[in-house]
């Protein structure tokens, strides 16, 4: 009987072992700032079904989404414009959405390339993330316009800075 524990934990071990290389998003804020208004804001609603591997980062899988009706900059009828049909129409396309195509690791710097789907348009977009300890902080540069959200008229005057903190557990 003894040798049947003994042999169940060494089965068991290197299941715990890779276990505690994988990490999953606990909680997560995402911060946006409007470049050329120097607006800035702040998006909830956040759902993930990501699996980071720590260990081998290659192997992970970013995949999640915010709720465009939760966009909030802080002043209530911009807010109101921005989640309608003009803009965002938060109605008819509830939740902004990114998956990854492809990772890459430097040490404890990520570069996630994946797809971004805003109003069912999709732009390949790139974040690039740090790990420190449990909290990976991403940031990525998108242009509104390439999802037909023209707050501008010139397309450069559409940039958007984002980025996003995650608690890992």
């Amino acid at each position: 009987m003894k040798y049947a524990y003994l042999a169940l934990w060494l089965l068991a071990a290197p299941l715990t072992t890779i276990a505690q290389h994988k990490a999953e998003i606990a909680s997560a804020t995402v911060t946006f700032v409007y470049l050329s208004n120097d607006v800035d804001g702040s998006i909830s609603g956040f759902e993930s079904s990501s699996s980071i591997d720590l260990e081998n980062p290659t192997n992970s899988v970013f995949k999640g989404t915010v709720a465009a009706e939760t966009l909030k900059t802080g002043n209530f009828l911009r807010d109101w414009s921005i989640k309608g049909g003009k803009y965002f129409d938060a109605d008819n396309y509830p939740k902004i959405r990114f998956a990854s195509t492809t990772i890459t690791a430097n040490g404890n710097n990520f570069k996630v390339k994946g797809n971004l789907t805003i109003k069912d348009k999709t732009v390949p977009t790139t974040i690039d993330f740090v790990l420190n300890n449990k909290t990976l902080t991403g940031t990525t540069t998108v242009n509104s316009s390439d999802f037909g959200i023209n707050v501008k008229k010139k397309r450069e005057d559409n940039k958007v800075s984002v980025k996003m903190v995650f608690q890992l557990k």
